[in-house]
């Protein structure tokens, strides 16, 4: 047995939420309590999809009254160690959009600041490779579909897949 078959399985899902404003995207980002910047996820719950964990942990996390998820944009995972345990963390990123402008960082799971920052600055802030990586991605994504290079149903969703979106007070399927 591999000391990676030995780790401990974590799986975690979260948003790259993006706004348009002036014709271009500006990006979400949130400042951890080890003062690092990325994308707001978490564990998914008992018997909780990714999707749904994701479009959760969103909207506590930053506080976003609504948030429409528009694509998967992928699954990364690494290793790490916690209190001596090797982790093998497991995240599922999605794409998603909202109107809102005003956030509200959990500040009780450790969340210190939320930014709104357009591409170049959000890369630069962001503090891990990997997310640099989901974020360039997501603007992928975005930026073709502005082009009409790629359906509402794109390449990462099958044709059909809903659209959730989900506010205060519910979740709907457009």
């Amino acid at each position: 047995m591999s000391t990676h078959d030995a780790a401990r399985r974590e799986v975690s899902a979260g948003g790259v939420v993006y706004r348009v404003v002036d014709s271009a995207p500006l990006y979400l980002l949130i400042r951890d309590s080890y003062r690092n910047w990325g994308f707001p996820k978490g564990h998914l719950e008992c018997d909780e999809e990714a999707p749904d964990a994701a479009v959760r942990e969103v909207r506590e996390e930053t506080g976003l009254p609504r948030v429409t998820l528009r694509a998967e944009i992928e699954t990364i995972d690494w290793f790490f160690r916690f209190r001596g345990t090797l982790v093998h963390k497991i995240c599922h990123f999605f794409l998603m959009e909202t109107d809102c402008t005003d956030t509200l960082p959990q500040r009780e799971e450790g969340i210190t600041a939320c930014r709104w920052a357009p591409f170049e600055e959000a890369r630069s802030l962001l503090g891990y490779e990997n997310a640099r990586v989901v974020l360039a991605r997501a603007d992928e994504i975005i930026r073709r579909r502005a082009a009409g290079l790629t359906p509402v149903a794109d390449a990462t969703n099958a044709p059909g897949d809903a659209v959730v979106t989900a506010d205060a007070d519910s979740a709907t399927e457009p």
